[in-house]
């Protein structure tokens, strides 16, 4: 005869109960009950074999603070575990039963104390479990709750109800923690979602559910694998593929790259691609969109100390290149009529535009305000409540490129774009991200369009949604920001692209020339840590051998710290890099001086200024720190190192170092002695003033804004 433990997370009806045990009975079984009971509201005519009573409402009730903070499963369990007749029960029992979804959890827990018990949900399940021992004694491992979740057989058989009669319960139930972090139980639930004949619609809510449990659980890799495996098995192509998407996005949210991003994106281009042929362009922008978000995360490329962008440039935009939606949004429309010249009978009308980024025009935009030639207007798109709704509205943008005929959304664009476009002759867009999309979107009439390129940007979705053929000047802050954004954008490379200049930032560098104390030779500087591509735990590898050769070498840090908040590799990166300062900073070695306003009164106390970065566009703080007489130590940025344009040719020879060995020697060869120290410094101040500062810069920009190589 075999033993049936039952397990009621909640009170069962009382007619059911009666049926369940006298089935049970009859397939020759004595009947044990534990948990959620009522004795006095018992039938007469149950017969059971032992019972233990519990309080009717052991699931909700929250006798401690963690107890709270469990799921009523993890509750149900937590209750039924202080007693000792129903552990004795459940460590002899034959077959262990969850009566209702709250007793998933504690049959599982039991179960995994009592491995020769066969664990079931459900009474029609419980007997069959009797029915497969009578036959073969020895259960299969399908047959019980297996290292970490009810059987596939089980789930397979009780999904429907789960979800359809309570998903809380359901997912509360069979997505506990311990279950999720089992690697048998995302083993078993892989099986459940490929299961044969399920409804399409049944078998994404399952998804769905496991997913949420899996993220509860701390478990974005068997989160992304639920959701990939049921994409495979999805029959719509759409369905699918935002399947495929939701698993690739939920691995980026969790700071990891995907395991199978070109598979996600491949097939949202495909089904874009097909909803662009049949006219459904709303829908077909939503697909191209997702597979553009997923293509240029910042995860893959900003938050990383590598990306797929500067390995194989060509190889990674190529799904894009093959795509009819995307290549319809890349496609020129050009202009109407030609820029018309400067005029020569009144002052320029130079209009510059960015959005909630003016950092790097402050210097243009003084320069031009007191200039007697340029009348200038400023338009920031992020403080103008109309203009900022069209701006960043990717979505729409797509769908307005898709589309033969005029949209709503370019109807708005061009009433909200005309009057600028209508004042200015010349319009400076500076950063090629949104506000450069929405000016090209609309037909510029003879106003000159003018756009800068920094560096972030050729990391971004943003040059595939611009029109270039509707822009006259494409500006780089340097050649191999030039190289790679035309890699990236085939149009750069044809006869009808846009005139492309190389001019430096605006930076007034004489600002920085100040006399150093003879102990700053020894002081290391970096200025501008917020971004994991400034990698500075590069440069605190090399002030580590720098000490071990001299311990007098300290390091200054200058700057904010980068959010943890804006992506999980961001904040793993920062905590790496908060460990290794911990030891530094306690012994004097690094300083941590926060952001400050006084860049050239602090850069006066460090003698070697560091560029440790993975990439960058010309790197203002390096530059900047060279004009004030410290030594550069370049890295040889890996994003660009071995291109015919890289930082060896952006920087004198002898700046830039191929590893962390290479920049000791350098500091020790040039800051052996004070006279060399100041020797070296005075060079490095004379080539960054001669080549950067805003006096030899403003003529190239007068060059390019007025066609006045003089000014």
């Amino acid at each position: 005869m075999s033993d049936v433990l039952l397990v009621a997370g909640v009170v069962p009806q009382p007619g059911i109960l009666t049926t369940a045990v006298q089935r049970l009975r009859e397939a020759g079984a004595r009947v044990y009950l534990v948990g959620a009971v009522d004795p006095d509201e018992m039938p007469a005519d149950v017969r059971l074999d032992g019972l233990c009573a519990l309080p009717a409402d052991i699931a909700k009730a929250t006798p401690t603070r963690a107890a709270a903070r469990a799921v009523p499963g993890e509750r149900v369990w937590t209750r039924i575990r202080r007693e000792p007749w129903a552990r004795e029960r459940a460590r002899t029992a034959d077959v262990l039963v969850a009566l209702d979804a709250h007793a998933i959890y504690t049959v599982w827990r039991m179960a995994q104390r009592n491995r020769a018990a066969a664990a079931r949900y459900g009474i029609q399940a419980a007997v069959q479990a009797l029915a497969e021992r009578k036959a073969a004694p020895a259960p299969s491992p399908l047959q019980r709750l297996t290292n970490g979740i009810p059987s596939t057989t089980v789930v397979r058989q009780s999904v429907n109800r789960l979800i359809n009669a309570a998903p809380r319960a359901a997912v509360n139930a069979v997505t506990a923690r311990p279950i999720m972090r089992s690697k048998a139980g995302t083993k078993l639930w892989l099986t459940a979602v490929r299961a044969p004949k399920v409804p399409d619609s049944l078998r994404t809510k399952v998804a769905h559910q496991v997913a949420k449990g899996m993220a509860w659980a701390d478990r974005p890799e068997g989160e992304a694998a639920i959701l990939a495996a049921t994409a495979g098995k999805l029959r719509k192509p759409a369905a699918r593929a935002r399947m495929l998407g939701e698993a690739a996005s939920r691995e980026l949210k969790a700071g990891m790259p995907p395991r199978d991003l070109e598979g996600a994106v491949n097939a949202l281009l495909s089904v874009a691609d097909q909803r662009h042929r049949a006219d459904e362009n709303q829908a077909a922008a939503d697909l191209l969109n997702r597979a553009m978000t997923l293509a240029f995360d910042r995860v893959l490329h900003i938050d990383q100390l590598t990306s797929p962008l500067a390995e194989d440039p060509e190889g990674f935009i190529a799904p894009f290149q093959r795509s009819l939606a995307a290549t319809t949004v890349a496609t020129p429309r050009g202009r109407l009529l030609p820029a018309a010249p400067p005029p020569t009978d009144r002052p320029l009308r130079l209009l510059i535009a960015t959005s909630a980024n003016d950092n790097f025009l402050k210097l243009i935009r003084s320069y031009y305000d007191a200039h007697p030639r340029v009348e200038v207007r400023f338009l920031d798109l992020a403080a103008n409540a109309a203009i900022k709704s069209v701006t960043w509205a990717p979505k729409q943008m797509l769908q307005h490129r898709l589309s033969a005929d005029e949209t709503p959304y370019g109807a708005k664009a061009e009433e909200r774009l005309r009057p600028y476009l209508d004042w200015a002759d010349t319009v400076f867009v500076d950063w090629c991200v949104a506000p450069a999309a929405l000016f090209t979107l609309v037909d510029p009439g003879t106003t000159r369009i003018i756009v800068r390129l920094h560096s972030y940007e050729a990391l971004s979705r943003w040059p595939h949604m611009v029109d270039f053929s509707r822009i006259d000047d494409l500006v780089f802050v340097a050649e191999h920001i030039k190289d790679l954004t035309t890699s990236l954008v085939p149009f750069l490379k044809g006869p009808d692209a846009p005139r492309m200049h190389v001019l430096d930032n605006a930076m007034d560098l004489r600002g920085f020339q100040i006399d150093k104390p003879a102990e700053a030779r020894f002081q290391l500087g970096m200025v501008g840590i917020s971004q994991v591509a400034k990698d500075p735990r590069w440069a605190i590898q090399v002030l580590r051998l720098l000490r071990q050769r001299d311990d007098r070498y300290r390091m200054l840090l200058v700057g904010g710290d980068m959010s943890p908040d804006v992506s999980v590799a961001s904040r793993e990166y920062l905590e790496a890099f908060n460990r290794d300062l911990r030891e530094l900073e306690a012994t004097g070695a690094v300083r941590r001086l926060g952001p400050t306003n006084e860049v050239p009164k602090v850069l006066s106390d460090i003698g070697v200024i560091i560029s440790s970065s993975v990439r960058e566009g010309c790197h203002c703080g390096l530059m900047e720190g060279a004009a004030s007489g410290a030594i550069p130590v370049v890295r040889d940025w890996p994003f660009f190192a071995g291109r015919p344009n890289s930082a060896r040719t952006l920087y004198p020879q002898g700046w830039v170092i191929g590893s962390p060995e290479e920049a000791v020697e350098r500091i020790l060869a040039t800051t052996a002695t004070e006279e060399t120290w100041r020797a070296a410094g005075r060079d490095a101040s004379a080539y960054a003033l001669r080549e950067w500062d805003w006096s030899v810069v403003q003529h190239r920009f007068d060059k390019l804004l007025l066609g006045d190589p003089q000014g």
